[in-house]
């Protein structure tokens, strides 16, 4: 089954704007797949640590964490997530220096089946301009 996720930034050490993304994915897909998913999405390189959590805000110290010391990023399935425990959100924290914080979501559509021939993951739909990784600085 497809799924429809949506993706919004939250904060990040250079976001100027709101940015949110809905992207089509299979539930099947692992945590590791949201990640490159994400990084497509905004055109980062992939190049820092990551982690994705459950917690009622992104500053929440109670965390339920997926990482690569528990494995659980390239095991744990995005289907198996939800429904989120109540008043709990899921985010994606790329890099622990600028601290860009993603929060992800089930839209309210239905999974359907893929499209035969389709690609998934899919972006399908943008909003905002997409925060840049690193700025551009003039020397």
């Amino acid at each position: 089954m497809i799924w429809t996720l949506s993706v919004k930034l939250v904060r990040g050490r250079y976001a100027e704007g709101p940015w949110q993304a809905t992207i089509a994915l299979d539930a099947d897909s692992t945590l590791e797949d949201l990640h490159h998913v994400i990084q497509q999405a905004v055109d980062f390189d992939s190049d820092h640590l990551y982690e994705l959590f459950i917690a009622r805000t992104e500053h929440s110290g109670d965390r339920i964490r997926f990482d690569d010391e528990n494995e659980e990023l390239f095991t744990r399935t995005i289907e198996s997530l939800f429904p989120l425990p109540k008043d709990r959100r899921l985010y994606y924290l790329f890099d622990y220096g600028d601290s860009w914080v993603f929060q992800v979501s089930r839209t309210r559509h239905r999974p359907y089946e893929a499209e035969a021939g389709g690609e998934y993951p899919r972006l399908i739909a943008e909003q905002g301009e997409r925060p840049r990784q690193y700025p551009d600085y003039e020397e």
